[in-house]
């Protein structure tokens, strides 16, 4: 049973868009991809993989190829909403139903399912290796924390590294490594309240 507060979570990538992502859904539903809710949103998985998505925004609405940056985009539809942060992501924007050529839209979807079969993906880059020497010193004179240090997961030391580390001034970082010893010592990661 769906209840409104359901309905309003899906929808809230709609605003005044409904009847034109009717239509954009009506293609796609032509398509083998599934369509399930995520990020408050419909988005289209092909074998367990994100494919594409669809929402309506203030001054347009449109459909992001997740892996948009494979497709050939020879008619040029394809734009990267965030240069610096979406590497592989790629959005085709309309501020019209009259825009949303049936045949076009289907191409782009029956390339992204097949780039998908292929396995194509950008594979996410390596983090920086973070070294605190003030950390460091602090587990040379306490063996207790260097042990409880080294019993957290790679990503949680790497937290708390980053935590340290992207302190501009040494007084800062040492706060904060006052801050941490104690959690360390207890076992307890830096995110862990928000987990």
């Amino acid at each position: 049973m769906e209840t409104d507060s359901d309905k309003k979570h899906v929808w809230d990538k709609v605003n005044q868009w409904e009847e034109e992502l009717l239509f954009l859904k009506s293609i796609i539903d032509k398509t083998e991809l599934v369509e399930t809710i995520k990020w408050g949103g419909p988005i289209y998985v092909y074998n367990k993989k994100n494919v594409i998505g669809i929402g309506g925004f203030k001054n347009y609405f449109a459909i992001w190829f997740l892996n948009g940056v494979f497709l050939k985009d020879k008619k040029k539809r394809l734009i990267n909403a965030q240069e610096d942060k979406t590497k592989s992501m790629r959005q085709w924007r309309f501020t019209s139903k009259k825009e949303v050529n049936e045949k076009e839209v289907l191409e782009y979807i029956l390339e992204a399912i097949e780039i998908d079969k292929q396995g194509k993906a950008i594979k996410p880059s390596k983090k920086e290796v973070i070294i605190s020497e003030l950390l460091n010193k602090e587990m040379k004179q306490n063996p207790t924390l260097k042990e409880a240090f080294e019993n957290f997961k790679p990503y949680k030391q790497y937290e708390f590294l980053e935590y340290i580390e992207s302190a501009k001034q040494e007084k800062t970082k040492l706060a904060r490594i006052e801050k941490v010893v104690p959690m360390i010592l207890a076992n307890v990661g830096l995110n862990d309240k928000y987990r």
